[in-house]
């Protein structure tokens, strides 16, 4: 049965049992800021399971990207050593929100698993939690009757806390489960080991394949329990894993899920993928080909969702999934070049149909995958160079941990990569050295990024805010729950909701608003910010009022929010000047819309020139020397809208019904604050304007207040300049004037510095001295890097035997030049490359350059002298 069967099997079966069958999510969670990822099927539910709003049904089934580094089973590093662990992975699944529990969902998952797919009864096992006394939750006897129905009782086990108590997080929505476990192995086997001694024990070929989660609690703060207002199923089934059970496979791998990537590696890299190794490098090369296989699905469905590699957050997680993908290849395929980003074809062609963004994202995927590729190919030359010179410092035979966390944290150098390295050369890495350093770096991570959160104090069960700031800057409201949450960052803060509210959340690129709450007695509480969290629009205080169950005047900054809103126009506007200008393949890729400046990223193949920038800003600026008013459409469905011509974000999750906002011609989906007139925006102006990542352009820009004041500043420095020149008449005739006396000037100082290094060629020609039979100097000079040079060539023509090095220091910068005979580079085996970079040491830097002429430049100057004395080593 083909891939595409199962999945569409599934949410048939679930669609026949009156589930509504809706989209996979985005990979990559944009609006909730406890998750960088979409790491389970249920995470786009859990405002519903948390009764903060209503399902479009009560039953609900579909197939979701997933996307797991860390935590039970999922290691990065461990992926792709075993064939059953991913990072993406498809989560297919059905829910019950208050609607069926037990019964339904453990019948219809034998149903399905038995009588659609027609797995056989005898190779699966299943689990129940057997309770546990210390939190007072007893044994699932329900679920336990239930199978006993369906299974014998020999093939029910018993589970604990950690495999069958299932829980969203610390706090929230959690219960008991239920696991269905498949065991694949051959008879033989059977014969020799229970099946059911293997479940949960890490065997690839016994597994779990659904887990059937009843969510009947509540876990607080403190860690107790409290049951749940309603009862609700969420259910979960490895994809990867069912097609293996039902393609008769071994291994994940071995599926039609992955094969068509495997086989293209295969071809590209001129390597061969066996189902079964027969020594320890088939192994090796069969691991590196499963973590390509992986990799580049994850790396590839998070960039077509918006997520680009970079240093910080969610981005640096995609780099470091690529970055592992790509020295894999290096390292175990002899791949030097970037040859991943060929594999974003196959996977669009294989997947595109089930999840449309891969190939309508295709380019954008290629284009990045490449430009990563060919940055971290760059790095790992510079490591081993890096690496090349620790091993040489070195007299030990064990190499520091110390030094080689330094090259894998600052560098980016694979440590792995550093330890066969090491093995090669007869060396050893101080593992536990390295592993300590991680460690403290891990602690000091996880310091400052961990939240201790209370619980919510309830004063008003009313979970539905009603947001009034389309139309409203201030409000009369309640308190109706309030926490406390701790952190290192912030330290404590309060976090409030409320009945209603102006505040506008933190969402869509738009920072949330800030303002203050008033006390009926007249004291002030200022709201440093506003996010949304599992639908709860939250506002962010200091402190808390005294009475909590007064009623309050909220008031929205309107200073913030006005810029703010004149930011968010004109990104509209801007986003539609570039594609009149540019073309219609521009599209909005990411944005930041603040108070002080708005930042825009988009698609574009090739840095815009100085016309365009200022087609842009006129585009821009006529639209809003024309005064469009705002058209605002609330509650419209989303087909209407955008065939009506809206343009909706690619990667962003849009309900039934959307707000659609129009000024003239620009019309696009958002839910952002904006101008009532684009006359409220002012001017528009670019700012800066370069990349972000390949085929990804990044525009800064200002409006309103931020222009007035760069207006200003541009005004004080023309007057400065004006000052300096003595107030000429004509200031830009002036500064022509003075570029062409320094162009002048320049000239004749470097015929000077010529001069000054002929000169020198006659007095240092006669302190060469000869070393067995090379002319050798190692010195000084009082001259500028590229007039060392010079002088390093002149003297160069006095034999055919010379050896130069030739230190600066112009400016406290040091910088080192070796010349060589050509003859000598020949006869004698030496290289001024290499001589550079080993002296550069002293100098605290680096360089290279051909066999006879290199440099290296450094940063401590004071080192000159001991790397003067070492040159004479190479002649010894």
């Amino acid at each position: 049965m083909k891939s595409q069967d199962v999945r569409k099997q599934f949410l048939d079966f679930f669609e026949s049992k009156g589930h509504l069958i809706v989209p996979s999510a985005p990979i990559v969670l944009k609006d909730d800021p406890t998750l960088m990822f979409n790491n389970s099927g249920m995470a786009q539910f859990k405002e519903y399971f948390l009764g903060n709003g209503t399902p479009k049904s009560k039953r609900i089934a579909d197939t979701q990207k997933c996307l797991r580094v860390s935590g039970k089973h999922n290691d990065l590093e461990e992926v792709g050593i075993d064939t059953y662990h991913h990072t993406m992975f498809e989560m297919l699944g059905n829910w019950s929100f208050g609607d069926y529990f037990k019964k339904e969902a453990i019948n219809w998952a034998w149903e399905l698993l038995t009588e659609v797919y027609k797995i056989p009864k005898d190779i699966l096992y299943v689990s129940v939690f057997e309770g546990n006394a210390e939190e007072n939750v007893p044994f699932d006897q329900e679920a336990y009757d239930i199978w006993k129905t369906l299974i014998s009782e020999d093939r029910i086990i018993l589970g604990n806390k950690k495999d069958n108590f299932w829980e969203m997080g610390d706090q929230g929505p959690c219960g008991p489960c239920s696991e269905i476990h498949v065991d694949i192995r051959s008879a033989e086997e059977k014969v020799l080991v229970s099946g059911k001694s293997l479940v949960n024990n890490d065997h690839p070929h016994v597994v779990e394949i659904w887990n059937n989660v009843f969510m009947e609690f509540n876990r607080k703060a403190d860690g107790s329990l409290e049951k749940l207002p309603a009862q609700h199923v969420d259910t979960g089934m490895g994809f990867e894993r069912l097609c293996m059970v039902l393609q008769g496979v071994q291994s994940n791998y071995d599926t039609d899920v992955f094969t068509p990537l495997i086989k293209e590696i295969e071809l590209i890299t001129g390597t061969k993928y066996t189902i079964k190794a027969s020594n320890e490098e088939e192994d090796k090369v069969n691991i590196a080909i499963r973590v390509i296989a992986d990799h580049v699905r994850a790396v590839a469905f998070s960039i077509a969702d918006g997520q680009l590699p970079s240093n910080t957050g969610a981005g640096y997680v995609i780099r470091r999934i690529l970055r592992r993908a790509i020295r894999y290849g290096f390292t175990f395929l002899g791949t030097k070049e970037p040859f991943i980003y060929k594999l974003v074809e196959t996977l669009s062609n294989q997947m595109g149909g089930s999840f449309p963004e891969i190939k309508s994202q295709k380019t954008l995927c290629t284009n990045v995958i490449r430009e990563e590729e060919n940055s971290f190919l760059r790095t790992l030359d510079q490591g081993l160079i890096l690496l090349e010179n620790i091993i040489s410092n070195s007299s030990e035979k064990i190499i520091s941990g110390k030094r080689a966390f330094i090259l894998y944290d600052t560098y980016g150098f694979p440590i792995d990569l550093t330890s066969l390295i090491l093995r090669e050369r007869g060396l050893e890495l101080n593992e536990a050295e390295f592993e300590s350093e991680l460690q403290i770096q891990k602690e000091r991570s996880r310091a400052a990024s961990k939240v201790k959160a209370g619980d919510w104090h309830i004063l008003v069960d009313d979970p539905v805010v009603e947001f009034l700031g389309y139309d409203y800057t201030e409000a009369m409201v309640k308190i109706t729950r309030y926490r406390k949450v701790e952190s290192v960052k912030d330290g404590e803060i309060y976090q409030l909701v409320f009945n209603m509210t102006p505040f506008y959340p933190e969402g869509g690129g738009q920072v949330g608003d800030a303002g203050v709450l008033e006390t009926a007695n007249g004291d002030i509480i200022y709201i440093i910010d506003t996010k949304k969290e599992n639908n709860l629009i939250i506002h962010f205080t200091k402190e808390l009022p005294t009475n909590l169950t007064e009623i309050f005047k909220v008031v929205v900054g309107p200073d913030r929010r006005r810029k703010t809103a004149a930011n968010h126009s004109a990104t509209h506007l801007m986003h539609q000047a570039l594609r009149s200008i540019l073309g219609t393949h521009v599209e909005q890729k990411g944005s930041l819309v603040n108070h002080s400046h708005l930042r825009f990223d988009f698609s574009h193949f090739a840095k815009l020139t100085d016309s365009e920038i200022q087609q842009v800003e006129d585009f821009v600026n006529a639209r809003i020397q024309e005064q469009l008013p705002l058209l605002e459409r609330r509650n419209i469905p989303f087909q209407q809208a955008v065939e009506e011509g809206a343009m909706a974000l690619f990667g962003e999750k849009y309900g039934d019904t959307v707000r659609a906002i129009k000024f003239g011609e620009s019309m696009e989906l958002c839910g952002g604050i904006h101008v009532s007139n684009t006359a409220d925006i002012w001017h528009f102006k670019i700012v800066s304007e370069g990349a972000v990542a390949a085929g990804i352009r990044r525009i800064e820009a200002i409006t309103n207040d931020a222009l007035k004041e760069y207006f200003e500043s541009q005004e004080d420095t023309l007057t400065e300049v004006k000052i300096a020149l003595k107030n000429p008449q004509d200031v830009m005739k002036a500064v022509h004037s003075l570029q062409d006396e320094n162009a002048k000037l320049k000239k004749q100082l470097e015929g000077l510095l010529k001069d000054k290094a002929k000169n020198m060629k006659g007095v240092l020609a006669q302190e060469l001295q000869e070393i067995n039979g090379v002319q050798f100097l190692a010195k000084q000079v009082d001259l500028s890097p590229e007039g060392a040079k010079d002088l390093a060539y002149e003297l160069g023509t006095l034999g055919k035997n010379i050896f130069l090095v030739l230190a600066t220091a112009e400016d406290e910068k040091p910088m080192l030049s070796c010349y060589i005979s050509k003859e000598l580079v020949a006869d004698k085996n030496l290289n001024a490359g290499n001589v550079v970079r080993e002296l550069g040491k002293y100098i605290q830097g680096g360089g290279g350059g051909q066999p006879f002429f290199a440099t290296a430049g450094g940063k401590n100057a004071a080192g000159i002298k001991e790397a003067l004395a070492k040159a004479i080593e190479f002649l010894k």
